[in-house]
């Protein structure tokens, strides 16, 4: 087998099980009328189809890396490319609401599985100095998923009927899992009684406080005494977390790694500058309608400008991050999602469409800077014993940023409008709350700025002390 093992081969497979995992965030986005009618069920019902891939994701994805570092990455992968492609199967008989929920959660924990350790494997399949070029490459396969889930599923049902959404994942799977099991390179063998033990309880903790987080978070009613008490069981839950943790043999996380300066801030600049660009994601569609008084299908157009971008400009990051240091482009592309969210702030009212995609384009490539340069500072440092959960951590840091961008950024704009409701806001109204909730995102973005050079100065004052 080791004779079919090739690195431009492995990173086609870690690719294809990015963009597998992202399409399907928002594949069944577009299915959720046509599953509504199919199953005779309300809007806030199928919601749950997309609501659990994403908690079980969010919940599930630091635990699976860990795994991976103890029991080898290459044989989880596997089976989680084998467990996401069979669930997709599922999902194309399933007879029932709840039944298709169920199935939508095991392909999360697919999906979640498939996520950390894609990034975990880069340092094992290309040279260091082209980790950002790889890094590069499934951050573009991510944004093309999710820029095509929409499409493609709006096609495929239109076309073959709900169930295509999920067959489609069948041969994608196959492949892939070819792919992986051909070019992957194999696990280490250890010694049955030198693999550290799985923090089982560590894992549990840490997924229900997460996914009590993430339902404060997704609450379609408002915020309201049930977000709270979510939130407080997330507080006692993070709480009892900690505990376990300072005393397991085998911790799930190793609570002194967040005592690194360079670590803790990527993670807290990735919940940052994802939070804002869920913003993007969220207040986009309804100023273009309210505001511009744009149709459907012309909206649909115009958000797809962002991903576009970002499939673009993903591997030219990469690129840059290899050339000129990953820490110097992670700030460059800070401050170009900056200056594309004081554009949005101040552009939009006075350009109308064009003042609407041009700071959009500048953002999202900014974002694709500092997500392909971030992703390699972090993972370049990383011992490969740790690699599977840093790299969960990379993509917790990400989810939770989204999952915090919808509910929070999207609180803010409601408020900036002073409406009751955003859906008959007066198109004045919601201009205003575009202007404000974009002028708080470039806030954010300052703050991350703020830790990024923090980071950098830190760093290079350890640097010196070093040389000294």
């Amino acid at each position: 087998m080791s004779g079919g093992r090739n690195p431009r081969w492995a990173l086609v497979g870690l690719s294809l099980s990015m963009l597998m995992a992202s399409m399907n965030t928002s594949i069944a986005n577009a299915g959720l009328p046509t599953l509504a009618q199919a199953f005779r069920a309300s809007f806030s019902q199928v919601q749950w189809i997309v609501l659990a891939y994403l908690l079980v994701i969010t919940a599930l994805i630091v635990g699976v890396g860990r795994l991976g570092d103890i029991m080898g990455r290459r044989r989880l992968l596997l089976g989680g490319i084998a467990l996401f492609t069979v669930a997709s199967v599922g999902g194309a008989v399933a007879n029932s609401l709840g039944g298709l929920i169920a199935v939508r959660a095991v392909q999360g924990l697919g999906s979640a599985i498939m996520m950390a350790l894609a990034l975990a494997f880069v340092g094992e399949t290309v040279p260091k100095e082209r980790t950002g070029k790889a890094m590069g490459l499934l951050g573009t396969m991510s944004a093309i998923g999710t820029a095509l889930g929409p499409s493609l599923g709006g096609a495929l049902i239109s076309g073959l009927g709900w169930q295509a959404i999920f067959l489609v994942n069948v041969p994608l799977g196959g492949l892939t899992l070819v792919l992986a099991y051909r070019c992957l390179p194999g696990d280490r063998v250890e010694k049955k009684a030198d693999v550290p033990s799985f923090d089982m309880i560590g894992t549990i903790l840490l997924a229900l406080t997460l996914a009590a987080y993430a339902l404060a978070m997704t609450g379609r009613n408002g915020f309201g005494p049930v977000n709270a008490a979510l939130l407080a069981g997330a507080a006692v839950l993070s709480g009892l977390f900690v505990r376990v943790e300072r005393r397991a043999t085998n911790p799930l996380l190793r609570l002194g790694m967040f005592r690194d300066r360079e670590l803790s801030g990527s993670l807290v600049m990735s919940g940052l500058v994802s939070t804002v660009m869920m913003s993007t994601l969220v207040v986009g569609p309804f100023y273009l309608t309210r505001a511009i008084g744009l149709n459907a299908g012309v909206v649909g157009i115009i958000l797809s400008v962002g991903p576009v971008v970002a499939a673009l400009t993903g591997v030219p990051a990469g690129h840059l991050a290899d050339r000129f240091g990953a820490q110097r482009v992670t700030a460059a592309g800070l401050g170009v999602i900056a200056v594309g969210s004081v554009l949005l702030s101040l552009m939009p009212t006075e350009f109308g469409v064009s003042g609407y995609v041009f700071p959009i384009a500048v953002l999202t490539a900014g974002y694709a800077l500092f997500q392909t340069s971030n992703n390699s500072a972090v993972m370049s440092g990383v011992a490969l014993d740790q690699r599977g959960v840093v790299s969960g951590l990379l993509n917790l840091s990400r989810n939770l940023g989204l999952v915090t961008g919808a509910s929070v950024m999207g609180a803010v704009f409601a408020l900036a409008t002073g409406a009751g409701d955003v859906l008959v806001a007066p198109p004045q109204s919601v201009a205003t709350g575009m202007r404000v909730t974009f002028a708080v995102a470039a806030a954010l973005i300052g703050v991350a700025l703020a830790i990024a050079f923090g980071t950098r100065t830190a760093t290079s004052r350890r640097s010196t002390a070093i040389g000294g």
